[in-house]
């Protein structure tokens, strides 16, 4: 019997116990996909005609693409702002000025336990009441506002982690050439820890996307808000939603490929040129 590194290899009994449990689980899965589809199919949701509205262009400029806009617009500005405040805030957390570590530490704990709704009525309220932005604009503007204080505490926190894995030895070596802890952090540590720090940062980015749905509590006209629209309207909920679905997922897709895409391109760059030998081989006689 040969053993794995995480447990024991099953026995002959241990095998057959477990393909009667996936078989089971297979055929339990599949009775309630049956039966959620025929449900749906008795009460006409999966139906040609409630994919019709889909292929006029009227539904898609008055419902589909506002709330494309809505959300992408949202979260564009949160990405930014709370990439830009978490980035400083976690380098304040790293900071050795205890007038800046504790103010930036409050600040990130406190925007880490309040919840995002909470943030986005209160700012939105507050926004209304002291005529901060026209009235068009007031729940963008609330979105916003929860969606970076919060991502921006946690980007902090993603930043303090990624600077404190590097080895110790680079924070020495620095301090020996008489490099300040500011040229420290801004030449050697950052950069090697954001692109360390990047597939966690893709993730939360995809958070903020996801997380513009919360704003319609305030009115904000976003893909998932449209969509039940378009569902309450047309009466094909289940298609509207799929399609919003998509959509969605696409989104996201295409956010990860683009960070992939660009950690790539960060680490090939910190791999420098290739060396003059190299170069020189590869060059046909006579050039």
């Amino acid at each position: 019997m040969s053993g794995s590194v995480l447990f024991d290899a099953p026995g002959p009994r241990a095998l057959v116990r477990n393909r009667v449990i996936s078989a089971v689980t297979l055929i339990i899965i599949a009775l309630v996909a049956w039966a959620v589809v025929a449900r749906l199919a008795g009460k006409g949701q999966l139906t040609a005609a409630k994919w019709e509205p889909f292929t006029t262009a009227n539904l898609w400029k008055t419902y589909v693409l506002p709330g494309i806009e809505g959300t992408l617009t949202a979260a564009a500005l949160s990405i930014v702002l709370a990439g830009i405040l978490g980035l400083l805030l976690g380098v304040g957390r790293l900071s050795d000025i205890g007038a800046v570590r504790w103010p930036c530490a409050v600040t990130v704990e406190f925007f880490r336990a309040v919840p995002v709704l909470i943030m986005m009525i209160f700012a939105y309220f507050l926004y209304a009441l002291y005529d901060v932005f026209p009235s068009s604009q007031l729940a963008l503007a609330g979105v916003v506002t929860g969606l970076t204080l919060y991502n921006s505490a946690v980007i902090a926190e993603i930043v303090r982690a990624g600077v404190k894995t590097l080895p110790r030895g680079q924070s020495e070596a620095a301090a020996a050439l008489g490099l300040r802890s500011g040229q420290t952090m801004r030449a050697i540590l950052l950069p090697q820890a954001i692109t360390s720090m990047l597939p966690v940062l893709v993730s939360q980015l995809v958070v903020v996307l996801k997380d513009t749905a919360i704003g319609y509590q305030i009115t904000f006209v976003e893909m998932v808000r449209q969509g039940t629209v378009v569902g309450s309207s047309y009466g094909n909920y289940v298609p509207a939603l799929i399609v919003i679905a998509v959509l969605m997922i696409s989104v996201n897709f295409a956010l990860s490929a683009a960070a992939t895409r660009l950690e790539r391109r960060l680490r090939r760059s910190k791999r420098g040129p290739a060396p003059a030998a190299v170069e020189q081989a590869t060059l046909e006689p006579g050039d």
